[in-house]
C-alpha cells in the first residue's frame, strides 16, 4: 500500500470512529458540519447494510442533518443517494421535510425513490393528507403516482379520520375513490358511524370507480348486513368491473344469502372471465361452513 493510501485509509477510520461515537457526544456531532456531509456521501455506499447505518447516525442527528439530505433528495444524480436520502428523511420524522417528499414523489423519474418519499410521507399522518388530495386531483401525474398517493391515505386512515371523512365526500372522483378505500381503519378500529355512511352512499356513487373501491372496501370488512343486498344489487351492473368486485367482495364475506342470486346471475352473464369468478363463488360459498 502506498503512502498515500494509507493516510486515505487512516483518515476514512477515523471518520468512521467519529460516527460511532456520535451518541456519546451528541452536542458537538450536531455542529459537525464534515460528518454530516460525509455521512450523505456514504449514502451512495452500494452495500445496503453500510447505508442502513448512515442513515441511521444522520438520523440521531436530528434537524441539523435536514437541509443536506433534503439537498440530496432533490438534487443528487446518484439514484442510490436519493433513495437512501428519502428513506432516511423518514427515519429522521421531521415534519419541515413534507414538501420535499411530496416533490420527490411527483418529480423524481425513478419509481424507488417515488416509493421511498411515500414511504416517508405516509408518517405524518394528517399533515400530510391535504398534499396527497393535491396529486389526486391533478391529471398530470402517472396511474404509479396516484397509487402511491392512494397508498399514503389508506396507511394514515385511523390516525386522521376526519381528514380522510372529508376526502370522501370530494367532488374530485380520484379523491373520493382513494379517500373511501382508506376508510377501512376507521370503520374497523374506530367503529366511525359516519364512515360507514359515506361507504354506503359511496357503493351508489355516479363514478365507477368511486363503486368499486367501496365494494372492494364492503368485503375487507366484518360482514355488515345491511350492505349485503346494495351489493348484491350490483351482480347486474352493466360494468364488469363492478360485476366482478362485487362477486369477490360476496364471497369474501361468504355471505349464503348471495348463492341464489349468484346463480342467477352466472346463467346470463356474457363475460367468460367473470363467468369464472362466478363458478369460483358459488362453489366456495356453497360449499363453506357457516360460522356459528
Amino acid at each position: 500500500m502506498t503512502l498515500k493510501a494509507n493516510l486515505n485509509l487512516r483518515k476514512e477510520n477515523a471518520k468512521l470512529n467519529e460516527i460511532k461515537n456520535i451518541g456519546k457526544d451528541r452536542k458537538k456531532a450536531n455542529k459537525n458540519q464534515d460528518i454530516i456531509k460525509f455521512l450523505i456521501k456514504s449514502l451512495s455506499n452500494k452495500n445496503g447494510l453500510e447505508r442502513r447505518m448512515y442513515s441511521e447516525k444522520l438520523a440521531s442527528l436530528g434537524k441539523e442533518a435536514l437541509p443536506g439530505l433534503i439537498n440530496a433528495l432533490l438534487n443528487s444524480k446518484d439514484v442510490i443517494q436519493r433513495r437512501a436520502a428519502a428513506k432516511t428523511l423518514k427515519l429522521l420524522e421531521d415534519q419541515t421535510a413534507l414538501p420535499y417528499l411530496i416533490k420527490a414523489l411527483t418529480n423524481d423519474s425513478d419509481p424507488v425513490v417515488q416509493c421511498s418519499a411515500a414511504g416517508a410521507i405516509a408518517i405524518f399522518g394528517e399533515p400530510a393528507v391535504n398534499h396527497l388530495i393535491l396529486i389526486l386531483e391533478n391529471q398530470e401525474y402517472t396511474e404509479m403516482q396516484y397509487g402511491l398517493a392512494t397508498w399514503c391515505l389508506a396507511f394514515i386512515g385511523a390516525n386522521a379520520p376526519d381528514a380522510i371523512k372529508k376526502a370522501a365526500k370530494s367532488k374530485n372522483a380520484n379523491v373520493k375513490s382513494a379517500a373511501i378505500s382508506a376508510l377501512e381503519e376507521p370503520i374497523r378500529q374506530l367503529q366511525d358511524k359516519e364512515a360507514l355512511q359515506l361507504l354506503e352512499s359511496a357503493i351508489n356513487d355516479n363514478s365507477d370507480n368511486v363503486q368499486i373501491e367501496a365494494i372492494k372496501l364492503v368485503g375487507k370488512l366484518y360482514k355488515i348486513d345491511s350492505l349485503i343486498p346494495i351489493v348484491i344489487s350490483k351482480l347486474k351492473n352493466q360494468n364488469s368491473d363492478i360485476r366482478k368486485a362485487s362477486i369477490i367482495a360476496l364471497m369474501q364475506l361468504n355471505a349464503k344469502e348471495a348463492l341464489n342470486p349468484l346463480k342467477e346471475h352466472l346463467k346470463v352473464e356474457s363475460e367468460q372471465n367473470i363467468k369464472k369468478i362466478f363458478d369460483l363463488a358459488i362453489k366456495k360459498i356453497g360449499t363453506q361452513k357457516l360460522d356459528i
